[in-house]
């Protein structure tokens, strides 16, 4: 009796999983030993009865929960705009939505800091200055998340009954009531699932918390860079991101929960947009446009002020050879962390067609801390700590599942009877593969490409942990000169930070540029058979 055979999408599924032992699992467990060889009973429970840590654990969830909530009430009203009336620039808007989430942290951090920040151009109108307080941190939270729900609003709002909505308001409700009691329960699974992820962004962030933060309102995240980097307290530490680890475990499993039970229901009757209609709705429509304005692009809009008032003078850092040098090897690691990155995202989205619980592990990285990631491949191979694989490694696990999740969306929504159609003509598994399947999911895969190359170039904790002096990239050398006195060398860091800005924006729209035209099945199916 022959054994049976494998489906070639289980040996796909092993170079992602190994790539996850090696890479997350294994530094992630190392940690937890380093934790508990050299942390005594009473270091653990100095970590509860410490004022500071106890502080920096509390701060962090507190921030993360305040994020969520701003972000709520905020993006609602944005999203019900955008999901319901049609008005002039609105597809502009839909397309530039995501563009805060590709824009580095450290962009995101001098744009707030523009704004508001020491001599910003709205604390210096206002005569205010938020330096040393928590809304700094809280904006640049907002910043990168409130077009992360702001998106899962609208699409939410896409699939709610018009036949449901009409019933309604035929039997005398008011719009009021009718978002209350029958838009609001389809879209809050949707809003939940988002508002999970901007908690764990919040809650393992660490470039805006290092900025922005300060002293006072640094994260656990910093703490335990901290520890690491400058007190040498490893086994505090590791006690601390064992902690960490553990509570966000927490979140992440609610997130997973949702999203299994999230039904996404087709869209026969979705509600028509419709003119805004009045004064009140035109006040809607501009109050939304002020929303976006304020918190999603003024901190860019401030990086590019203050970078043309530096002048001449800042703008020639540029040229300077470690600046140069710099730009080489943020395009260098970049370019190989995207190479892996497509290797492992597409293996893992194929394989993940057929397993559940590969499709949930593409979720991991998103939920893991960089700040743990880093240390932990320290522990772990001390003496590979400084070579560039582990660092190209580093930077593709937290690329990777972005091409891994827009493939597997892209596989999940292919028409069955086109790649059944191919088959019937005689095309073979790998034939049908590039005829016909690739082409479709181009699109989807390209756009997972885009974000994986914005998260590359823009990586900061990973980098401060594992990279050489000479391996210096635009994210450490602006955190370089942000930690030197004097306005000249705010000035270099900003207009460092608008090229760093420029290279981020110019890979998402090189890569993810629109399609003049859809692939015809037609085409598609003529390719796929044989002459």
């Amino acid at each position: 009796m022959k054994p049976a055979r494998l489906h070639p999408s289980a040996w796909l599924g092993l170079l992602p999983l190994v790539f996850l032992l090696v890479v997350m699992l294994a530094p992630l467990l190392r940690i937890g030993v380093e934790a508990a060889s050299g942390a005594t009973g009473a270091m653990v429970a100095d970590l509860w009865r410490d004022d500071y840590l106890r502080w920096r654990i509390g701060w962090s969830f507190l921030q993360a929960a305040l994020t969520c909530v701003a972000a709520l009430v905020l993006a609602l009203p944005v999203a019900w705009v955008l999901a319901r009336l049609r008005f002039a620039g609105r597809e502009l808007v839909l397309r530039l939505l995501m563009l805060p989430f590709v824009v580095p942290t450290l962009v995101a951090a001098m744009g707030v800091l523009a704004l508001w920040g020491p001599r910003g151009i709205v604390s210096g109108f206002l005569g205010v200055d938020l330096q040393g307080t928590p809304w700094l941190l809280l904006y640049g939270n907002l910043f990168f998340n409130l077009c992360l729900v702001v998106r899962a609003g609208v699409d939410a709002l896409g699939h709610v009954s018009a036949a449901r909505v009409a019933a309604a308001r035929t039997l005398g409700a008011s719009p009021w009531r009718v978002f209350w009691r029958v838009e609001w329960p389809a879209i809050r699974p949707w809003l939940a699932s988002a508002l999970c992820l901007v908690f764990l962004y919040c809650l393992s962030g660490f470039g805006l918390a290092l900025v922005l933060g300060g002293p006072r309102y640094a994260t656990a995240e910093v703490e335990i860079y901290t520890l690491v980097a400058h007190e040498l307290q490893l086994a505090q530490a590791g006690v601390l991101a064992v902690c960490m680890a553990l509570l966000t475990a927490l979140v992440a499993l609610a997130y997973a929960w949702i999203e299994r039970h999230l039904a996404i229901p087709g869209r026969p009757d979705a509600i028509a947009l419709r003119r805004p209609a009045g004064a009140r709705q035109w006040a809607a429509v501009l109050g939304a446009m002020l929303i976006l304005l304020v918190f999603c692009a003024a901190p860019l809009l401030a990086i590019l002020v203050r970078t043309l008032q530096a002048g001449a003078p800042a703008w020639a850092a540029v040229l300077e050879p470690d600046s140069l040098q710099a730009i080489f090897n943020t395009l260098r690691f970049t370019a190989a962390a995207l190479a892996l990155a497509v290797l492992l995202g597409v293996t893992h989205a194929l394989a993940a067609r057929r397993s559940v619980w590969l499709r949930a592990a593409a979720f991991l990285p998103f939920v893991v801390s960089p700040v743990a990631v880093a240390f932990g491949l320290l522990l772990l191979y001390p003496q590979w700590s400084a070579s560039l694989w582990v660092l190209v490694a580093a930077y593709a696990l937290l690329a990777y599942p972005f091409v891994a999740q827009s493939l597997g969306a892209a596989l999940d929504n292919l028409p069955t009877q086109l790649t059944q159609a191919a088959r019937t003509l005689g095309a073979t598994r790998w034939r049908l593969f590039w005829r016909v399947t690739l082409p479709l999911v181009l699109p989807s895969l390209r756009r997972g490409m885009a974000f994986a190359a914005a998260t590359a170039l823009g990586e900061f904790a990973v980098t401060l942990f594992l990279s050489r002096p000479e391996w210096a990239t635009l994210t450490t050398l602006i955190y370089e000169r942000l930690g030197r006195p004097g306005a000249g060398n705010r000035d270099d860091a900003l207009v460092l930070a608008t090229v760093l800005m420029l290279l981020a924006l110019l890979a998402f729209l090189l890569i993810d540029r629109p399609h003049a035209r859809e692939p015809e099945p037609r085409r598609l199916l003529a390719g796929a058979a044989h002459a």
